[in-house]
């Protein structure tokens, strides 16, 4: 189950499909996008495509000796885009791919607008995601929901992203969903309606034991995407930020023009693939030896290229030291920006009281460590508020809670009120009342016993002592402990053996954290396969985006009793 390869196949078959003969890509906005995660653009052109343009930009050229093929989602105005094309086509012939499901309606109407019969072929493709990490996809969505309840067209949007997935990996799934999350229950039937509906496209060959997808709710750990991270990955989306694998760097001081923007991609970035799950310790001692290793293979200065043969060695490996010379200058021009900021923000010592109020219980010392913290001037009002924030979510209940007085610290510190009212907001998102998990103490005698033995051992890097709620998760489901009264299975059968093939999707977006607690399971369960997936995936300044726009701070005090009603019927 490999979601890069995936997307990758559908793009190579496109592209053979046409035949030889020099072609035109033509996409829509998000399609670009699924297309630049999975290929470069020169491993395009090397399969003789040299144009790439959008079927939304008003001033194409026409251009005859060209093929077309097409890749675009199908909504209503890509359908009303081709329908203009196929009136005056611009290009020889069309091949014309749909990224999913395609109604008869709209086929017909296309076929209508063909007079001049220039399509050779409609396909249905389903790569209809952004492909992040094999087992990470994101749908790219920032706010889904508007309440507790889906926003209606992105609800849609999901449940096309979703079933595209599916349908992309081969897998007709079993559905569980988490029962505390209206919104899990609402996603979990409209993805079971597709798979009815559209039953001949899921007619894959059956598994003994049925693929499972199983829908979370991103309300139920809201301190998983609050956390500093120190993984390359994660630690470069959270300082940074990824945006269909690009970084933008024009904030850094004295950016060189061509390092503006960097992409970070495994596929064809050695490097990358090898150090994005690493710590930031380690990052540096290799940033230094292919540093090192580049030393040693540049070309020397005073090489005489003397003869034929002198010369055509030098042509021959200087592309790849052309090449190896910009993934050097780009990794350390990002490790050097993350270190930058780490000591600019204060950030070891922010993420060494984030852990603690993640991971223990001392209400004192945890207290007191936020005060300290709330006093220095290095923190910024972003790590301030999110220090404040994780100490509302664990402490919410807490006899001692101390909430308002650090609300005051944040007020006299010049805290903006967009992030103290975050606070709140926070806390409604994902407190207490609305987790179906208890996320803090240790529920049984065997986790107890874990926890106490973890403090006795100390931990070996107190960075990242924490673990996502969803490796407990995923440990249950993957042991076959994973409760049905919490995640029940939609519809009357059950699965009587350990699932192998699992699916999670978390509404509200996941994290690269969660990826990399995946990443780890993948390598350390033998004969189970997990892929990830996410309306987004979240670093703490997106999450707080999609905390907003849920729109749940508005409704503090004096909707009391409609909480209040809410909560029952959890």
């Amino acid at each position: 189950m490999n979601v890069v390869l995936a997307v990758k196949q559908y793009i190579s078959k496109m592209i053979e499909d046409s035949g030889p003969g020099m072609k035109v890509l033509l996409m829509d906005k998000e399609t670009t996008g699924i297309v630049s995660m999975v290929y470069t653009q020169s491993e395009i052109l090397q399969k003789e495509v040299y144009l790439f343009e959008r079927i939304d930009s008003p001033n194409r050229e026409t251009m005859k000796h060209l093929k077309a093929i097409c890749f675009l989602r199908p909504t209503k105005e890509n359908v009303d885009y081709l329908i203009q094309e196929l009136r005056r086509p611009k290009y020889s012939i069309y091949f014309i791919y749909f990224s999913n499901v395609i109604s008869k309606s709209d086929v017909k109407s296309l076929a209508e607008a063909d007079e001049q019969e220039v399509v050779a072929e409609v396909q249905e493709f389903y790569g209809d995601y952004i492909a992040v990490n094999p087992h990470l996809f994101s749908l790219n969505i920032l706010g889904c929901c508007q309440g507790r309840n889906w926003d209606p067209a992105q609800l849609s949007r999901t449940t096309q992203g979703l079933t595209a997935l599916l349908l992309s990996l081969k897998k007709c799934p079993m559905i569980r969903y988490q029962l505390s999350s209206e919104a899990a229950k609402r996603l979990a039937e409209c993805v079971k309606q597709v798979i009815t509906k559209e039953y001949e496209l899921f007619e894959f060959r059956r598994t003994e034991v049925p693929p499972l997808l199983l829908i979370l709710d991103r309300c139920d750990d809201a301190i998983t995407p609050l956390l500093n991270q120190w993984t390359y990955q994660a630690m470069v989306h959270e300082l940074l930020g990824i945006n269909n694998n690009r970084i933008d760097l024009s904030r850094v001081p004295g950016i060189s023009k061509d390092l503006r923007e960097v992409v970070l991609s495994a596929e064809n970035d050695e490097f990358y693939a090898n150090n994005m799950y690493l710590n930031f310790a380690e990052i540096g001692s290799n940033i230094k030896n292919l540093m090192e290793d580049f030393q040693k293979k540049k070309p020397k200065e005073q090489q005489k290229l003397e003869s034929i043969a002198d010369m055509k060695a030098f042509v021959e490996n200087y592309p790849q030291f052309k090449k190896m010379s910009g993934t050097v200058s780009k990794h350390v021009t990002v490790v050097g920006e993350l270190s930058r900021l780490v000591g600019e923000r204060n950030l070891l010592e922010v993420s060494e009281v984030e852990q603690e109020l993640a991971c223990q219980n001392d209400h004192s010392s945890a207290l007191q460590n936020v005060k300290r913290l709330l006093q220095n001037p290095k923190v910024t009002e972003c790590d301030a508020a999110r220090l404040v924030m994780l100490y509302a979510l664990h402490y919410e209940r807490h006899s001692s809670n101390s909430l308002p007085g650090l609300m005051m610290d944040l007020r006299n510190r010049g805290v903006s009120e967009k992030y103290r009212k975050l606070v709140s907001a926070v806390v409604e998102y994902g407190g207490k009342r609305v987790r179906g998990s208890d996320l803090f103490s240790p529920k049984d005698a065997v986790a107890i016993t874990k926890q106490f033995l973890k403090g006795l051992k100390g931990i070996e890097n107190v960075y990242t002592q924490h673990q996502p709620f969803l490796h407990e998760t995923l440990d249950h489901l993957i042991k076959g402990k994973l409760k049905e009264s919490l995640y029940p299975y939609l519809g009357p059968s059950t699965l009587r053996d350990r699932p192998q093939d699992i699916i999670v999707f978390v509404i509200g977006g996941a994290t690269y954290e969660e990826a990399l607690t995946v990443y780890n399971l993948n390598r350390s369960t033998p004969g189970v396969r997990i892929v990830l997936g996410g309306t987004t995936v979240h670093n703490t300044k997106s999450f707080l985006e999609e905390v907003l726009s849920s729109g749940l701070h508005s409704r503090s005090k004096e909707s009391a009793h409609v909480t209040s009603r809410s909560a029952s019927r959890r």
